[in-house]
């Protein structure tokens, strides 16, 4: 009986896909590739769409924009929620045995690469679909089946290049992952500007600017009272503060030192007698996968709740996934925040305040992250080929063995470190993202962790990249 993955076989030649690099790709084209698809995304997120009627209306995906790198209006609407939400549906997929694939069989292995395309783009085409039916541009009636129709080419085929790009960089013409890319480019942006935005407002207590250092020195200059001003500028409400710029470094210096722990393992060349090297397994050994996981994951209850509790919001079992109310900071922006239900349990506290008066929701929101995270860390490694049994199939194959030990004890000895790093990694992003928004870190502490792990892996591979350089340079 043939597998289900061979189903996609006949469709295969009409797929677009990038070309494996036929030779090493230079160091500094590298750079140039990663630049150029940094640019689209920046141009993609800035392009406003056509045939929207209104941009004024609640956001669903207000508190998520940041972490899914999109903008509201724009070709960037979806940002990279689809690429992630891919990832989660395939390794469910895999995980459940529905798609048997063997990743070691070139042929298997272009087959799922064809079948995750075209799950993408049919992911892509849902949310582009749901995002216009549930009114979020306008009513369809009212906006017209045309421009309905031309607002979700627009999202579909902005969806299809991001994933164009995250293969172009994946397959080696770049550095990391596009949606690694573009996660960090985006909360770097956030954080930057909500550090030193021009932006001035009037707060009924005279005009204030919007970034936080800026605000510090002008609170300095024109308050009499010097302790009010700094007390002010470390507290102020519905605008960024000091404080939450340094929980934000805090948490930034965190992250960074936690990247170091690791457990150095011995390895050996069972071709070259003698030559040792070390095996690193870093406590983050899946790296920022558990909390894009859990972000997708988050994102796709938010909306679905939301869809349903503006279609029936009296109904009470709607009411137990999520009741939202529409709330506005500010006179330019409206957005909804879950108040009662599931979606309001799993999504962090507002403010301290907040935490305080309901602790059963911080610690509801507490264990939720860690034991998403932890979950997903797991499953991550059996489905990415980073498992145990992968990991000592790849040593056996490059006749890798431990020191001091026969090459079948390898898997036994890999088992007492890669799952629990996995979980252990999973925890410990899940806790800092905990932490950081109890601190009110700026760009939420997922976005942060996120973009610090991101940062940390594109300065491996620049390290790695650079050192590989110097080495040719050496020997010739």
């Amino acid at each position: 009986m043939p597998k289900a993955i061979h189903l996609i076989r006949p469709i295969i030649p009409i797929i677009p896909e990038v070309e494996k690099p036929t030779s090493a790709i230079p160091f500094r084209e590298k750079v140039l590739w990663t630049t150029c698809s940094l640019l689209i995304y920046m141009v993609c997120s800035n392009l406003p769409l056509y045939g929207v009627q209104r941009a004024r209306s609640s956001d669903p995906f207000y508190w998520m924009r940041v972490i899914l790198a999109s903008n509201r209006g724009t070709l960037m609407e979806l940002g990279v929620s689809p690429l992630v939400t891919t990832g989660m549906v395939m390794q469910l997929l895999v995980g459940a045995k529905v798609v048997d694939v063997n990743l070691d069989a070139k042929e298997d292995r272009v087959l799922y690469m064809a079948a995750q395309k075209v799950v993408g783009l049919l992911v892509t085409l849902a949310m582009a679909v749901a995002y216009v039916l549930s009114g979020t541009y306008g009513d369809v009636s009212a906006i017209g089946l045309g421009n309905a129709i031309l607002i979700v080419a627009q999202l579909t085929a902005a969806g299809w290049v991001l994933l164009m790009l995250d293969e172009m960089l994946q397959r080696g013409y770049g550095m990391g992952s596009g949606i690694s890319l573009f996660i960090a480019s985006h909360v770097s942006e956030t954080i930057v500007w909500k550090a030193f935005s021009p932006i001035t407002i009037n707060t009924g207590r005279g005009t204030e600017f919007e970034g936080a250092c800026l605000a510090f020195f002008h609170l300095i200059f024109v308050r009499r009272n010097k302790f009010q001003a700094i007390s002010e500028a470390l507290l102020r409400q519905n605008l960024p503060n000091l404080t939450s710029l340094m929980a934000t470094c805090l948490i930034f210096v965190a992250c960074i030192y936690m990247q170091m722990w690791r457990v150095n393992l011995t390895v050996k060349l069972q071709k070259a007698r003698g030559l040792e090297r070390p095996y690193p397994i870093k406590l983050f050994y899946t790296s920022n996968m558990p909390i894009i996981l859990q972000t997708a994951f988050v994102s796709n209850i938010y909306f679905v709740s939301q869809m349903l509790y503006n279609q029936s919001p009296n109904s009470p079992f709607i009411k137990l996934i999520g009741e939202w109310a529409v709330t506005s900071p500010d006179s330019t922006a409206q957005y909804s925040v879950p108040v009662s239900g599931l979606a309001y349990y799993i999504s962090p506290p507002a403010t301290f305040s907040v935490l305080l008066h309901d602790p059963f929701h911080a610690l509801f929101y507490l264990m939720f992250t860690l034991t998403a995270c932890a979950v997903f860390g797991r499953t991550w490694t059996e489905v990415s080929g980073t498992s145990v049994r992968d990991v000592a199939r790849q040593m056996r194959d490059n006749q890798v063995v431990m020191k001091g030990h026969r090459d079948t004890a390898t898997a036994k000895i890999l088992s007492r470190y890669i799952p629990i790093a996995a979980t252990l990694g999973g925890i410990c992003i899940g806790l800092l993202t905990v932490l950081a928004d109890y601190l009110g870190a700026i760009g939420s502490g997922t976005g942060i962790l996120l973009t610090v792990t991101i940062i940390y892996d594109f300065y491996e591979a620049f390290a790695r990249e650079n050192a590989s350089v110097n080495s040719m340079m050496a020997q010739m």
